[in-house]
């Protein structure tokens, strides 16, 4: 064979192998975009913030109008998410998933407007905590959804898939090495019928990947192995040694795809990352590590030793989101490599390359007053501050209490709860009283690693109320001129 087309060849190969991944691959990492948040920074904001850092992949967990707009003419790949509440619905009549697939994907995608990759059917519905709720119509409402996008001639161009949590496969406990990896039992043959489907479709396997949540769970978990910068403990399978749980955990899921005869479907990893807060491994070094030596990982070419080539990943997540659930751990509020306010946590270089890049944070910011509330050292009776407190956490975040904040003094604490209350419901004067226990004070109470934050000005309540005075004025212009022009 001549020597141009032994390289030909080579580059086909090449190709293929890294189509293996992600379908149609492109480079860069991708991020989670949520909206779990009481002071959202505005859409376009954020968009902004995804470009000047070189995201080109975005994945959400809706279509809100609001952010699919900001999202035009941005060239940005979108994953847009439908939500588990509609699975249902979606199943049971077409008309619903071709409604929907009007309304949230091809009014979008138009020359210059957004350009929509996937469409997420659901999110994670075989979770075990779910116990099938979701099993039986998870996988209609995804034929729906891609038959809704073929009749709207869209269906080469969009796949529908299905973002699942990796607790859909396993290692048995009697021989736990990715080689003995299968889907589970009484969800296996729903699983095997899912990934014909989307076979057939061309469109990928979504996984979602934790390696925290394997050192979170298990106080003996080896702490090295969970990241990606070696280890003196290895596991070992056949012959293959595996130096990092990311690996061990994607070949599991290509073990299971390979027994159930599709080795060649397309992976992409949905959700992976490593939180910032809220647990004693949940930390900014931590987060830095685990998130640098992924973004290395993925991005060389290596793979895994199951296959070859460039991960696709989307980072979980953008942007801190403190009305999530708490549910399955605190440090569910403090997965965003941005602060609630767009600045950046963290060091991280998003080419793989492993140097100290500082992030570009949001531009423009409007926060709230320069104002706290915070006890009020004149306050005599303290005997109602512990109910005070729960009830100020019950409607606020405190999550940061159990450790940045946790060498504050039982009256720091008290402070923070407060102050977390009523930069949540934007200052009211009234929300800052807790029977005379509190007080607002102008002077920053951060204490070292423990930030009291000042919300931004941005809100649903607070965005209401500007749609409100917007519409009086309108009222209030075209009264005016009928007042004095008459009909």
């Amino acid at each position: 064979m001549p020597p141009a087309r032994v390289i030909i060849y080579l580059a086909l190969v090449l190709h293929v192998m890294a189509m293996a991944w992600c379908g149609e691959c492109t480079d860069g990492v991708g991020v989670n975009w949520g909206k779990m948040a009481t002071h959202q920074l505005p859409p376009e904001m954020i968009v902004q913030i995804l470009k000047e850092n070189g995201f080109k992949k975005v994945k959400l967990f809706d279509a809100d109008e609001e952010i699919m707009s900001a999202l035009w003419g941005s060239h940005i790949e979108v994953i847009v998410g439908v939500p588990n509440y509609m699975l249902q619905s979606m199943s049971e009549d077409p008309r619903v998933a071709a409604d929907w697939v009007e309304q949230n994907v091809t009014r979008y995608i138009y020359d210059g407007g957004v350009k929509i990759r996937y469409v997420a059917v659901g999110n994670e519905p075989f979770l075990e905590t779910y116990n099938g709720t979701f099993l039986n119509v998870t996988l209609p409402a995804l034929r729906n959804v891609q038959r809704a996008l073929n009749k709207a001639g869209r269906g080469t161009q969009i796949k529908a898939t299905i973002p699942f949590n990796a607790d859909v496969y396993y290692s048995p406990s009697s021989n736990p090495v990715p080689s003995a990896g299968d889907f589970r039992p009484e969800i296996r043959d729903a699983t095997l019928q899912i990934i014909a489907f989307l076979s057939k479709h061309g469109a990928p396997f979504v996984v979602n990947i934790y390696p925290f949540l394997s050192v979170y769970s298990n106080d003996y978990f080896p702490m090295d192995f969970a990241f990606f910068d070696g280890t003196t403990k290895p596991m070992k399978d056949g012959d293959v040694n595996y130096t990092n749980v990311f690996d061990a955990n994607l070949d599991t899921l290509l073990w299971a795809l390979r027994k159930a005869g599709f080795p060649d479907i397309p992976v992409l990893v949905g959700e992976v990352g490593w939180p910032t807060d809220a647990d004693k491994n949940a930390n900014i070094p931590n987060a830095k590590r685990f998130n640098q030596g992924l973004l290395r990982h993925v991005l060389s070419g290596q793979g895994t030793p199951m296959r070859s080539g460039k991960i696709e990943v989307y980072l979980f997540s953008l942007i801190d989101e403190d009305k999530k659930s708490i549910a399955p751990g605190t440090f569910e509020r403090h997965w965003g490599i941005f602060e609630f306010d767009g600045k950046p946590k963290y060091e991280l270089d998003l080419s793989g390359q492993g140097e100290e890049r500082v992030l570009k944070g949001a531009e423009g910011v409007e926060y709230l007053s320069r104002r706290w509330c915070v006890v009020n050292p004149a306050a005599i009776d303290q005997t109602n501050l512990p109910n005070s407190v729960d009830y100020a956490c019950s409607y606020s975040d405190c999550t940061a209490l159990g450790y940045s904040c946790n060498h504050l003094s039982i009256l720091g604490n008290a402070s923070y709860a407060f102050n977390m209350y009523y930069q949540m419901r934007n200052q009211k004067p009234s929300d800052c009283d807790f029977s005379d226990l509190a007080t607002i004070t102008y002077q920053d109470p951060t204490d070292g690693t423990c930030l009291f934050p000042v919300m931004t000005a941005y809100s649903s309540s607070m965005a209401q109320q500007r749609a409100r005075d917007n519409l009086l004025m309108v009222v209030v212009v075209i009264t005016v001129f009928f007042l004095f022009y008459g009909y």
